[in-house]
C-alpha cells in the first residue's frame, strides 16, 4: 500500500485512541465504519454489539481521560490486504485493564474505518 494509506490508518488509530480515553462517541464515529461488528471474547464476558448500541455505551461510561488514567496504547501490527482491505493489531490500557484489539479496517469513500472490532482484556497487572 501507498505511504498516503500508512499515513490515513495511523491517523484513524490517534483517533480511536482518542475517541477511548475521552470516551467521545463523536469522534468514535468517524473511525468506525456504521456497519460496525463489536466482539469481545473474553471468556465469561463474551458481547456482540452493533454501532448504536456500542456507542450508547461509549456515552455512559467515565471517560478515562477525567478519571486522570494516562493513554497507554501500541499499534502492534498494520497489515493491508489490497486496497480496500487491512488488519490493526493493537494494545491498550484502560479502565483497569489491559486490551488486545483486532481490527479489521476497509476502504469507505476515501476514508478508512473499522467495520469490525474483536477484543480481549484482562484484568491490568500493577
Amino acid at each position: 500500500m501507498t505511504p498516503a494509506d500508512h499515513k490515513k490508518v495511523g491517523g484513524l488509530m490517534e483517533a480511536y485512541f482518542e475517541g477511548l480515553h475521552q470516551a467521545d462517541s463523536t469522534m468514535l464515529r468517524q473511525v468506525f465504519h456504521p456497519q460496525l461488528a463489536y466482539v469481545c471474547a473474553t471468556q465469561g464476558d463474551e458481547l456482540y454489539l452493533d454501532l448504536e448500541t456500542y456507542m450508547g455505551r461509549v456515552d455512559g461510561r467515565e471517560p478515562p481521560a477525567r478519571r486522570g488514567d494516562p493513554r497507554q496504547e501500541e499499534i502492534l501490527e498494520i497489515a493491508f490486504a489490497g486496497s480496500r482491505l487491512a488488519r490493526v493489531s493493537a494494545r491498550m490500557t484502560m479502565m483497569g485493564r489491559e486490551f488486545h484489539d483486532l481490527l479489521t479496517l476497509v476502504r469507505d469513500g476515501a476514508e478508512w474505518r473499522i467495520v469490525a472490532k474483536v477484543f480481549s482484556y484482562a484484568p491490568r497487572k500493577d
